[in-house]
């Protein structure tokens, strides 16, 4: 994030992308680059608390977040949701489950960071900290000294990994969801639209957009017309069949009356 953001003329060559700790952009990226590569993508790593402010103020064309979003101002497509996992010591004997539920954390002290992403409506289960650790990297460090454990999306486990540490899945429990989000407006600009066409999946064709449509409009008036024509020209080697021909069926030649 710098600290003056350019904003983005209407008609902007290049496109910025945010992305928050833990989701990975990097197979729309490769998608965006084949098929424009005359737009240079930017990516803008940010904090989840940064992620809303790089909109507003023009840091960044769009975002790729965890919901909800803060205010009205902004639009929001949801992707996908990531599956909840427990951090814990190697050592611990959750370590030896394959999946835990809410009521085994219950004697246990579960950390709940500021910058926490699960949208718990009541805090996590379990016994909580008297303090909240300041973010999920602090509270990474105190599961790894013994401290207690940790709920995050997957993803985020995956990315602070220690040798130390390790993870199980725990189901009943809320799950992040990541999303798109851009400046909320009448229309989203072009190249959102190209972007929002491939986060969603959409094929060259059917991606909308200015630009889109002009490929469209040039492809339809290089594509060449078929002349009309009145009968089949005959193939290489045989005679043209047909009433007033030389030749009948099998190639004799036809007797006079």
């Amino acid at each position: 994030m710098t600290d003056s953001p350019l904003v983005p003329a209407p008609d902007a060559t290049a496109f910025r992308l945010a992305f928050v700790p833990g989701v990975t952009p990097s197979k729309w990226v490769r998608t965006w680059e084949q098929r424009l590569p005359d737009v240079p993508l930017t990516l803008v790593q940010v904090t989840p608390g940064e992620a809303f402010e790089v909109l507003r103020e023009g840091g960044a064309d769009a975002a790729l977040l965890r919901l909800p979003v803060d205010g009205e101002d902004l639009s929001a497509i949801p992707l996908y949701e990531e599956t909840s996992v427990v951090v814990v010591p190697k050592d611990h004997h959750f370590a030896a489950a394959e999946e835990l539920a809410p009521e085994d954390l219950a004697e246990e002290l579960v950390l709940h960071p500021l910058d926490d992403t699960i949208g718990w409506e009541a805090g996590p289960p379990g016994m909580p900290a008297f303090q909240r650790p300041e973010t999920t990297a602090d509270a990474v460090e105190l599961v790894a000294a013994g401290v207690g454990v940790l709920v995050v999306p997957q993803s985020l486990a995956r990315l602070h990994h220690r040798k130390d540490l390790t993870y199980r899945v725990i189901s009943g429990v809320p799950q992040s969801r990541v999303a798109l989000s851009w400046l909320k407006s009448e229309e989203a600009p072009d190249l959102v639209e190209e972007f929002i066409g491939i986060v969603r999946g959409r094929t060259v064709n059917s991606t909308r957009g200015r630009r889109a449509e002009a490929q469209k409009g040039q492809k339809t008036a290089q594509k060449p017309t078929r002349k009309a024509t009145g009968a089949k020209p005959a193939r290489p080697g045989k005679p043209a069949k047909g009433k007033g021909g030389a030749a009948g069926r099998g190639g004799k030649p036809r007797r006079g009356r």
